[in-house]
């Protein structure tokens, strides 16, 4: 069953947890890729000096984020990598949830063509594991680009699912990459499923 709106209208560490073993899924021409959230990273507006939308920052590039809730918001980094976001709360306020890794599940050769240009079966052990362990890497391997940025999360292109997954523990941390953020750089707002292997690695 498909997320609600309402599941991402609510505070943002709350949602970040609760996406914690849901599926997203991607549709694009007929193909199909599917895979268990494993990872992801909350970013909390105004008061958050590692979000874009920091003290109420508004641009063209952040200006989704202040739209409804359960939309995406994809960016642009580097020059080279996508990162995919989960826009949450109520309309106005600026909040998301990053999507930092993904345990593939259905799709493996069209995420592996995407990623190496090889079949899921030519893969090795390694490679299997850096298929989508790390927020650039699985927007590449499900075909997430800025044509993404804004799409509904409740239509049929680009959507989280509910699924079975058992029960799992949570691991906190810090957030990855965000030195720059002064005293926001230490907020326990990563949460990953621990002890899965397609969680992304920190320094």
């Amino acid at each position: 069953m498909k997320l609600k709106r309402e599941f991402y209208n609510r505070d943002t560490v709350v949602v970040a947890k609760g996406l914690l073993g849901k599926i997203l899924v991607r549709k694009v021409e007929g193909e199909i890729t599917k895979g268990k959230i494993v990872e992801v990273e909350a970013y909390k507006g105004f008061m958050d000096k590692a979000a874009h939308t920091y003290n109420g920052r508004r641009t063209k590039r952040v200006e989704i984020m202040y739209g409804n809730p359960g939309f995406s918001y994809v960016f642009f980094i580097y020059g080279m990598y996508h990162c995919m976001n989960v826009i949450t709360r109520e309309e106005g306020i600026g909040e998301a949830v990053l999507i930092r890794a993904i345990e593939p599940i259905e799709g493996l050769n069209i995420m592996s063509k995407r990623r190496f240009d090889l079949s899921f079966d030519d893969l090795k052990k390694r490679q299997i594991i850096n298929l989508t362990n790390g927020p650039s890497k699985l927007c590449k391997a499900f075909a997430i680009d800025k044509s993404c940025n804004g799409i509904d999360l409740c239509g049929d292109v680009l959507f989280i699912e509910e699924s079975d997954s058992k029960s799992f523990n949570i691991g906190i941390s810090k957030r990855i990459g965000i030195d720059y953020a002064e005293e926001a750089k230490d907020f326990p707002w990563r949460f990953f499923i621990e002890k899965n292997e397609f969680v992304s690695k920190s320094k």
